[in-house]
């Protein structure tokens, strides 16, 4: 049924980079496609310095974890969802040894109530110049 594959873009979440929409409506699930740290309407990164070329030069890793939780709650409440429906997050780090304890630390902040399943792996590039991407999953309000 396509009725029951509904697609959703946020108004507030950045422009995706490809061809793809922010979320996609499964039955009762929310399946949200990669979400990185960008913001809506520019092609700045929170706490990314890029050099001439585009290669990072030095990024904030707590900027980028707060902007891509950010961006994932804008997506949910935008596709009738919320923090605490989340049932799974993916999440990608392009430097697991200086990255972790910081990401570990304000992901701990964001998930007190909401404990989703979680896996975290590292991947040595994501498709913009970010050190962050999550992929999840979430229960949809159907009332």
């Amino acid at each position: 049924m396509a009725s029951d594959k509904t697609a959703f873009n946020s108004s507030k979440a950045p422009e995706p980079v490809g061809l793809y929409p922010h979320a996609r409506r499964a039955g009762n699930l929310l399946f949200l496609s990669g979400v990185g740290p960008r913001q809506r309407g520019s092609s700045q990164i929170p706490g990314v310095e890029l050099d001439e070329e585009g290669n990072i030069l030095a990024y904030d890793i707590e900027k980028q974890c707060h902007a891509v939780f950010q961006n994932v709650r804008y997506i949910l409440e935008d596709a009738g969802s919320d923090w605490n429906s989340l049932v799974d997050v993916t999440v990608f780090l392009t430097n697991m040894k200086a990255d972790f304890a910081i990401y570990n630390r304000i992901y701990a902040e964001y998930f007190q109530d909401n404990r989703p399943c979680r896996t975290t792996v590292e991947v040595s590039k994501l498709p913009t110049p970010i050190a962050i991407e999550l992929k999840c999953i979430a229960i949809i309000n159907t009332a």
